[in-house]
This record gives structure tokens, sequence and C-alpha cells, in this order.
């Protein structure tokens, strides 16, 4: 019999199995493969630095045999992270991705465009919701409670670092994630241009009862 889905630390073995989550998901919560051809793009900007800058804020839910079927990334100091990706992260993948010397023709250059762009991330109105985070799961994995486990994961690690609030960036056409943050208690961010996104935040505090220990 095998083992029931579980969360755990990341580990440097999970990355393929990362990279799958991002890419079967990278559409408005559906496989990006059709808009994004290059499987290693979307990874590269959503996923991969997370788990190479910040590995300690990297959560996966196990299958229960070895393989990472959804994740939680993200970073303690949005401000501090942009700043490591541009200096750190950039270097490694800008051979793969060199940036753009015109204006973006698909949409996979306007993801190009926005990975020399990490700068993007800090916006003034999330000053006071200094962590971001992402979440991604595969469908099969979807409305079984594992998405909120790993939410509950990552906002207990930051709130044992000190950081008070988190902010996280959706498509705001994707009506079934904004459900699934509203049932989480984050509430909208008033942003001045978010272009296609909706900002969401809210308090890293989890109730003891609503902890994955707790429930």
């Amino acid at each position: 019999m095998s083992a029931s889905p579980s969360i755990r630390p990341y580990r440097p073995a999970d990355r393929s199995a990362v990279a799958d989550v991002c890419v079967s998901t990278a559409d408005e919560g559906g496989d990006s493969r059709a808009l994004f051809p290059d499987e290693g793009l979307m990874p590269a900007i959503f996923a991969e630095p997370y788990c190479h800058l910040e590995p300690e804020l990297a959560f996966v839910l196990d299958d229960g045999g070895g393989r990472a079927v959804g994740y939680v990334i993200g970073t303690a100091d949005t401000a501090a992270f942009a700043a490591r990706f541009r200096e750190s992260w950039i270097p490694r993948v800008t051979h793969r991705y060199p940036p753009l010397t015109r204006v973006p023709r698909s949409p996979a250059e306007e993801m190009v465009g926005l990975l020399h762009t990490p700068e993007r991330m800090v916006l003034a109105e999330l000053a006071a919701y200094p962590a971001h985070l992402h979440i991604d799961l595969l469908p099969e994995y979807q409305r079984r409670g594992h998405g909120r486990a790993l939410m509950y994961t990552l906002l207990i690690a930051l709130h044992d670092r000190g950081v008070p609030a988190v902010h996280l960036g959706m498509v705001t056409a994707n009506k079934a994630a904004r459900a699934f943050y509203d049932r989480l208690d984050f509430h909208e961010i008033p942003v001045a241009d978010p272009g296609p996104l909706t900002y969401l935040g809210r308090s890293t505090t989890v109730a003891q009862e609503r902890s994955p220990k707790g429930s």
C-alpha cells in the first residue's frame, strides 16, 4: 500500500517535478505547453529561482512515493529577493533566455521580459506585505485540502521568521484561484496599475485549530 500524500521541505531532487507542476498549471491553472512551448521558461521565472534562492521557504506535496505533485514557494522579503534575482539568478539563465532587444511579439517573449525585470515585484502598495508566494497543485490533487495545508505550512514558516504579512499576484481571469484564496482569508490590495493581475494579501498568523497540525 502506498503512503498518503504529505507535505515536506523541497529537495534538489524535486527540481524536475516542481518544474512539471509549474508548466502544468501556468496557463490560468491549466497546462501551458501550447502557449509556452519551451517548458523551461515558466519554471525559470516562477518556480526555480525561489527553490534556488530561498529553499528554506519551499515546500512540496509528496504523492507518497517521493514525487512532488504540488508546491508552495516564496520569499520573506520581496525587495531583497528581487535584488538577489537580478544579481544571482538572471546570470544563471540569461544564456537560455537573453534580454529582448525589441518589443515582445509573443506571450513567451513577454515572459522573457518579466524574467529580466525582477523590480516589477516591488510595488509601494505592497510594502505592508513584505513576503510573497506562489502555490500550484496538479489538477488531480486539487480540492482535497492539500492546497490549504501547503498554504498554512508557508504561513507558519513566515510567521516564525517574524514576517507579518504576505501577498501574491494572480491572473484576474482565474476565478477558481480567486475562490481558493478567498476561502483562505486573502483580501484584495488596491494597486494603481495591476495590468492582468489582482493582488491579494493576508496576515501570516494562522489559528492553531486551523493549522496543518491542528486540522
